[in-house]
């Protein structure tokens, strides 16, 4: 299942919703004079998303493949895309471009370092690196500066087939998608470290309209409240003190 929608000015999320796993994997199309593609997606997703790529733009004028971290729903197919797309060029954090572009990507990669700007056009992209948040440690998140517009990867991260764009608190069920995982084959699967408070500060003090959410509704409202309280919730479920105290033995 395949949808396309507008969720900030010339920003469009492409989902797809996968029954088997109760997911959605969405990916931003930023169309500008120099378009950009955040989140290359699975390979398996490649003919399916290069459609629905395709409906919006020429693949051939696509110029970004930009990613938060390394790993397949992130950057799988970015190879797939460099290849129909002649003039792309990955985009991603210096980490992730010395470490692992290096060998994976077939073209040198673009390396975004602390407070780098992507310029697309008429819009601007800070990067914003964010080591092990949501995992990695090559991981960085973008901020386009003119709409406010945080790509903010596996960061709010809801299960189940949800409306593109809400203004609704998404908050609980970022809670019960993070208590699922916790229950999962792979629980843990976001760390909770002592910077990760700091960084989610950092990145709610750029105060956002819109957060492009990989898995899960993009959200638009009080942004930075959201990312203020998600360190409570992550803090709650994924944190040291919560795995102790589910291994103390009840007192009677």
């Amino acid at each position: 299942m395949t949808t396309i929608n507008e969720i900030a000015p010339d920003v469009y999320r492409i989902s797809l919703y996968v029954p088997d796993y109760n997911m959605q994997f969405n990916h931003f199309l930023i169309k500008d004079e120099e378009p950009m593609l955040y989140h290359a997606g699975m390979r398996m997703m490649f003919p399916m998303l290069k459609e629905a790529v395709s409906s919006i733009m020429k693949i051939k004028d696509l110029r970004w493949v930009g990613f938060s971290h390394f790993e397949v729903d992130e950057c799988g197919s970015l190879n797939d895309w460099l290849a129909v797309a002649p003039q792309a060029v990955a985009v991603c954090s210096e980490i992730g471009a010395m470490v692992n572009m290096g060998d994976f990507a077939i073209r040198p990669a673009r390396g975004l370092g602390k407070g780098d700007l992507l310029e697309t056009g008429k819009y601007s992209y800070r990067f914003i690196p964010t080591p092990h948040l949501p995992h990695g440690w090559d991981a960085g998140v973008l901020f386009e500066e003119k709409n406010r517009t945080l790509f903010c990867s596996d960061l709010f991260h809801q299960d189940g087939n949800g409306i593109a764009l809400t203004e609704h608190d998404i908050l609980g069920e970022v809670r019960e998608a993070l208590r699922a995982g916790q229950s999962s084959p792979l629980p843990d699967y976001m760390p909770y470290t002592h910077k990760t408070k700091g960084m989610l500060q950092q990145l709610a003090d750029l105060k956002p309209a819109t957060l492009a959410i990989m898995h899960g509704s993009s959200y638009r409202g009080n942004c930075s409240k959201a990312l203020q309280e998600l360190d409570g919730i992550m803090k709650d479920e994924l944190g040291p003190g919560q795995q102790v105290a589910e291994q103390q033995p009840a007192i009677p």
